[in-house]
């Protein structure tokens, strides 16, 4: 079990402990279910939003995709990770991440390589040249990308939603957890 879902399994632990009932029953008419006011839909929409507003320019400048650009963040940061470790960090699909890294592969910016200690493992790496330039040049970008789009939020809401979406984030692994560990009778 990874260290986020081993967080996320304490506090729901510790959620269920404090707070031993069930979530209520909410009655909703699915008729009048507004899919707009629905919070995981405007966090997708403002995700997607958000991505494609600069995902043209890594597309225009580098030839890459979001996904491919966030594995090459990730090793970036954490170089010679296993497919599954940016699986982990992304919370992105196990198929996607691998296309993402076959693709960056054949573009010449990532590099399999079989790990020394256990030769079943193939760890990927940015390459000098054309993977860590990518890097050198994009995370400005995404960086300045970010600071304008936060300039609408004062410094002290800025803040907030820092801490509201960790929040939101802890919750939505203990919730996750809760019911993927759900076992349901033979």
């Amino acid at each position: 079990m990874n260290s986020i879902s081993r967080n996320a399994a304490r506090r729901a632990d510790e959620s269920e402990r404090s707070n031993n009932t069930t979530a209520p029953e909410i009655s909703v008419n699915p008729t009048e279910f507004r899919l707009e006011d629905y919070l995981p839909y405007r966090f997708s929409l403002l995700s997607n939003t958000v991505s494609q507003g600069i995902a043209h320019r890594y597309q225009t400048d580098h030839d890459i995709t979001v996904t491919e650009w966030r594995v090459i963040v990730v090793l970036g940061r954490f170089p010679g990770s296993t497919a599954s470790e940016v699986v982990e960090r992304t919370a992105m699909d196990k198929v996607t991440i691998s296309r993402a890294v076959k693709c960056l592969v054949d573009k010449g910016m990532v590099q399999r390589r079989t790990d020394p200690n256990d030769r079943r493992c193939m760890r990927i790496y940015l390459t000098r040249g054309k993977g860590k330039q990518v890097l050198e040049s994009i995370v400005p970008l995404a960086a300045a990308y970010e600071t304008e789009l936060m300039s609408a939020l004062s410094p002290e809401d800025q803040a907030t939603l820092s801490s509201l979406l960790e929040k939101l984030q802890d919750s939505a692994e203990a919730l996750h957890h809760r019911l993927t560990s759900f076992q349901s009778p033979s």
